[in-house]
């Protein structure tokens, strides 16, 4: 036995087998070494020599998924990747339920074998350097968002680091993805956070209305202008103005918003005098704002004077785990307030959150979470009772396909350059597994990069082949 650390570990019974293993890896330029047990393969771990484990499930001493739980029980800087050849599709759900990055059924080919390897030791290097950002924020701190995703740790780095500038922020997502939340959170980290955040949705106040709104009118300026009134700008000196679905605004007031942000001044309806008042601007769409100035819609010259800092918030179907951190914070909420006990998802209701592509974001997470209390009793949500059908369906085709990949024609397509033809007049199913079988061929066989691709869960694609009848 060597202290030499090596890359991988094959933890493998069989010596041919495993000696064979090791001699691809090795001409691969990968070192290896060679486990019998699972009481020697903890040998090899417990000296911190090791990156990645191909594990075989049939050991001497012990089931390999009970080596797999020891890994991650541990929280070890290990890729496990499981090598079998029962080719249970039922144990490679399982095993990477427990945590396994990626699943191969013997005999292996060299190719495949060498590119799993590799993309196991990728991953490893990639996961480190996560670990690494994620140290930096502490559990909870998230500026009142939940999740600790890596595109979510990029968002709170962008937060602390805009928060004390006077700059104007401008905030895209999807709808549903947290854009208040993410305004709020910045006026509360800069030095304005004793002075008034005030929220002001521009799509949900009549055309007519919405300048009064902002700057404010006197007594008799229209009909109905009973009083004078304060607008949001004034109410909000000192402190920071939210202008969301800014691109919900009528032309003509832009350029007044725009008057008001180079000004620093206010006019109100009916007014002649000016009022200098100091707020910062924060806005939000869930629209592609360049195109929205390409076709007119949005005044070129505000555009560049908000969009000074841009923040663009991610999709939940790019969060990773954050759907599940996220909806136990709800089903404790929601079941408090409903007078329920649930306090946990079972692992089948996990896989069903992880693979759901989530077009409505948090507020469909939420949604599907407060309905399943209401409807039903327990202390667990099991898979039966998420309804995920319970949203208004969408027009575009994409939004409808499995994992967005369908295009209205008859090719498909991913957003990673997936292309194959499509026969229109196929089932769906077999439209669906077409698209699944190109991607993972173009991923060289690794489900793992598949899944990223086509933004589902590993073991979703593991319970889809595992129903298609070759």
């Amino acid at each position: 036995m060597t202290n030499q650390a090596s890359d991988v570990l094959i933890v493998e019974d069989t010596g041919s087998v495993a000696k064979v293993m090791q001699n691809w890896l090795i001409k691969a330029g990968i070192t290896a070494e060679i486990a019998e047990s699972g009481a020697e393969a903890l040998t090899h771990i417990e000296r911190g020599s090791i990156r990645t484990i191909l594990l075989d499930l049939q050991l001497p001493d012990m089931n390999g998924l009970e080596l797999l739980d020891i890994v991650q029980q541990r929280e070890l800087e290990i890729s496990v990747v499981v090598v079998t050849s029962s080719g249970s599709i039922t144990t490679a759900v399982d095993a990477m339920r427990r945590g396994a990055y990626d699943f191969i059924v013997k005999p292996a080919s060299q190719e495949r074998l060498i590119t799993t390897a590799k993309n196991a030791l990728e991953r490893e290097v990639l996961q480190k350097a996560v670990r690494e950002i994620r140290s930096t924020f502490k559990k909870g701190d998230h500026h009142g968002f939940i999740g600790s995703s890596l595109p979510m740790i990029a968002v709170y780095k962008t937060i602390e680091a805009v928060a004390r500038s006077k700059a104007s922020v401008f905030v895209t997502g999807e709808s549903g993805t947290g854009k208040e939340v993410c305004a709020q959170a910045i006026h509360n980290a800069s030095p304005r956070n004793k002075a008034p955040f005030i929220a002001l949705n521009c799509a949900a106040i009549p055309k007519e209305l919405i300048e009064s709104e902002i700057f404010g009118h006197i007594k008799g300026s229209f009909t109905g202008a009973t009083s004078d009134r304060v607008g949001a700008a004034v109410s909000a000196n000192g402190g920071t103005l939210f202008l969301d679905e800014i691109c919900e605004m009528d032309l003509d007031l832009q350029s007044k918003l725009l008057r008001f942000l180079q000004s620093g001044t206010v006019q109100k309806v009916g007014s002649d005098k000016l009022e200098k008042i100091d707020v910062r601007i924060v806005c939000a769409t869930n629209r592609n704002p360049i195109v929205e100035v390409e076709e007119g819609r949005f005044r070129e010259d505000l555009y560049y004077r908000l969009h000074v800092v841009p923040i663009e918030l991610p999709p939940l179907r790019v969060r990773e785990s954050d759907v599940i951190e996220i909806g136990l914070d709800l089903l404790s909420t929601f079941s408090k307030e409903e007078e329920k006990e649930f306090k946990k998802f079972t692992a089948d209701a996990e896989d069903a959150l992880l693979s759901h592509n989530w077009p409505g974001n948090v507020r469909e997470l939420q949604n599907v979470i407060r309905n399943a209390i209401i409807l039903n009793d327990g202390e667990e949500i099991d898979a039966s009772m998420l309804n995920f059908a319970n949203r208004l369906p969408k027009a575009s085709s994409e939004e409808n396909s499995p994992a967005g990949a369908i295009e209205t024609g008859s090719t498909a397509s991913s957003a990673n350059g997936l292309s194959l033809a499509v026969d229109l007049e196929k089932s769906f199913a077999d439209i669906e597994r077409e698209i699944i079988e190109a991607a993972i061929n173009a991923c060289d066989g690794s489900i793992p990069k598949a899944s990223e691709m086509l933004q589902l869960s590993p073991s979703t694609i593991y319970r889809k082949k595992e129903g298609w009848s070759d």
